[in-house]
């Protein structure tokens, strides 16, 4: 355990990020499993619903640092991707 106040404060705040991140990491993940999902049905209309509320939570985990950009990215690539073949 931490014994100086600054190490005890440092824990607290790492506690405190841990939990945000892991909330947002949650945010993120679920709203790819939408756009699989709808995918998977085959509607392309619902699919394009989701991956458009997809995208700006994608790029906002990126410019926080929580993904790296070039995951972000392969992502957005690899959903898009999927909604072409449907519309194909």
């Amino acid at each position: 355990m931490a014994n100086s106040a600054q190490a005890r404060k440092r824990a607290r705040q790492a506690e405190k990020h841990r939990q945000q991140n892991a909330g947002q990491r949650s945010l993120l993940r679920t709203r790819i499993k939408n756009v699989m999902k709808a995918a998977a049905t085959g509607e392309a209309g619902s699919a394009q619903e989701a991956y458009k509320a997809a995208v700006p939570v994608i790029d906002a985990m990126a410019g926080k640092g929580l993904i790296h950009k070039n995951k972000a990215a392969r992502h957005k690539s690899r959903l898009n991707q999927r909604l072409r073949s449907l519309q194909a």
